[in-house]
């Protein structure tokens, strides 16, 4: 898993962060019930998704404007 950036969240549209998110959420998953749960790998996750989380609001609220 490559780290995600703000730089290049902040360029996806809303589509491919939601596409994004459900793919992170399926890793974080798999990574939890594994034997080896490495934590540095889960936080990094987590870090992933709440960055998607965030832009997701962002870009929802400029939308309805």
């Amino acid at each position: 898993m490559a780290l995600l950036k703000s730089k290049d969240v902040a360029k996806m549209d809303l589509n491919s962060i939601k596409d994004k998110l459900k793919e992170l959420k399926m890793e974080l998953m798999k990574s939890q019930s594994g034997a080896n749960k490495s934590a540095g790998k889960t936080k990094e996750i987590k870090r992933a998704i709440a960055r998607l989380k965030t832009f997701n609001a962002v870009k929802s609220a400029g939308k309805r404007k």
